[in-house]
């Protein structure tokens, strides 16, 4: 029985097991922990504890560890072993998929190498195959091992075949209905096959109602199908219909993970992807880009004040509230960008809905926009001057529905031009509606105050 998390208790045991040498009664704790957890593990040990453990632990959980690992951590758990170790100890135990993943985030020197050492090289052609895709399409999350059978055979025939096939399938979810030419004309249940006749035809079994997806489509497009018709499984075709491999949930859940870290990388002002484990200069050359910007945008900020000054000057009350003016800007942008991000990330917004959605979006902030103002304005009946009351408070509602604007069109145009709307989000919305906050909150103040 595996055991259900790792806690402080256990990593302290495995620590001392391994400070003392005991391997045999490490061997044991290790046999109870899930590759997940062994995984984890790794952030606390040193390199050569983490190849003693590697060591110890059985060949088919190697594969659970390695693929589990983050990049960082990964990449220096690798420096210990030659292209031949990880090939035979990892790749060669790997699903297709896992294999070209891991082949795809090391150093492409290394991977020709443990290719060029992998000793089966139907199992090596399959990897290629797969590296030739990209990473985020459908191609590049399918696995070539699945279970095939044709359209005429017996079931008593298919099941000799499943048998012989599903050596190299770790799990089975499905049986595809092939022709002689490997074109796609069904798939057949586990629980049909078992309950038929073994005389029973597959073609009379079969169903041919099927999701099938294109093996150059979008990663986002496999989650939708999978996601809407509720599939643990997707087959994937080529353009001549040909079945190239299969899609398992497992691997769309690590995509929709994948893609969740990088949004919230962009949204979180980072250009890549890091963790508290990288390097001081990796850590550092993902901020400095939109830290940059941020430079720029404050150093523009400060020129627009100087540009008011003589204003300031006459009325001091001003300087007072350019930091509500900002905070409202950045905020509704926020809020827009984040809005019309999401629902072009999950494909629930279509070309007909934009202007729509543009519209309601203008329709939000006028309401928030005006109750914000009116709130403003009551607040400032205790205040002495009423000037200053109305140019905030005309200065908030303006703001508001500009901010929302630019936070709503700016992802859609990103987004048509093929770049990433999530960059729309973040330091990037927030620099660009603090500026354009100031220059409109000092252009109303000296419209009204003179």
């Amino acid at each position: 029985m595996k055991l259900n998390s790792l806690n402080e208790e256990i990593i302290g045991h495995i620590k001392t097991l391994l400070a003392d040498d005991y391997h045999e009664e490490l061997k044991k704790v290790l046999s109870l922990l899930h590759p997940v957890d062994i995984a984890e593990l790794f952030n606390q040990l040193e390199l050569e504890e983490a190849i003693i453990i590697t060591s110890l632990v059985d060949k088919n959980t190697r594969p659970g560890i390695v693929t589990e690992l983050p990049e960082d951590i990964l990449l220096r758990f690798l420096e210990g072993y030659s292209a031949e170790e990880i090939s035979e100890l990892f790749i060669e135990e790997m699903d297709s998929d896992d294999a070209a993943d891991l082949l795809n985030t090391i150093p492409k020197n290394l991977s020709k190498e443990i290719l060029a050492v992998l000793k089966d090289r139907d199992f090596a052609g399959q990897i290629i195959k797969l590296l030739k895709y990209p990473e985020d399409s459908a191609g590049g999350l399918m696995a070539s091992e699945m279970i095939k059978v044709q359209s005429n055979w017996t079931l008593a025939q298919c099941v000799d075949e499943i048998r012989k096939q599903a050596v190299e399938v770790d799990k089975v979810f499905t049986v595809y209905v092939v022709d002689e030419s490997n074109i796609l004309l069904g798939l057949v249940s586990l629980k049909k096959i078992i309950l038929s006749p073994s005389d029973q035809l597959v073609s009379n079994i079969m169903e041919i109602d099927l999701v099938v997806i294109s093996v150059y489509a979008e990663g986002d497009e496999v989650v939708k199908l999978m996601r809407k018709y509720d599939l643990v499984t997707l087959p994937v075709i080529d353009a001549l219909g040909r079945l190239v491999g299969r899609i398992t949930i497992d691997d769309v859940v690590d995509f929709i993970q994948e893609e969740a870290d990088k949004d919230y990388q962009m949204l979180s002002g980072l250009s890549t992807n890091v963790s508290n484990q990288d390097t001081v200069w990796r850590l550092s050359k993902a901020r400095l880009p939109w830290l940059i910007i941020g430079l720029f945008g404050g150093l523009a900020s400060a020129w627009v004040i100087g540009g008011f000054e003589e204003a300031i000057n006459r009325n001091v009350q001003l300087a007072m509230f350019m930091p509500l003016i900002m905070a409202m800007g950045g905020n509704a942008g926020v809020q827009s960008s984040s809005i019309i991000v999401q629902g072009l990330a999950n494909k629930t917004m279509e070309n007909k809905d934009l202007l729509k959605r543009v519209l309601k979006e203008l329709s939000v902030s006028l309401l928030n926009g005006t109750l914000t103002s009116i709130l403003v304005i009551a607040i400032g009946m205790f205040l002495s001057n009423y000037q200053i009351t109305a140019v905030v408070a005309l200065s908030l509602l303006t703001i508001i529905i500009l901010s929302s604007f630019i936070g709503t069109i700016i992802p859609l145009i990103l987004d048509k031009y093929n770049i990433d709307p999530a960059l729309a989000t973040g330091p990037f919305i927030t620099t660009t509606n603090d500026l354009l906050g100031l220059f409109l909150y000092f252009l109303i103040g000296n419209l009204i105050l003179g």
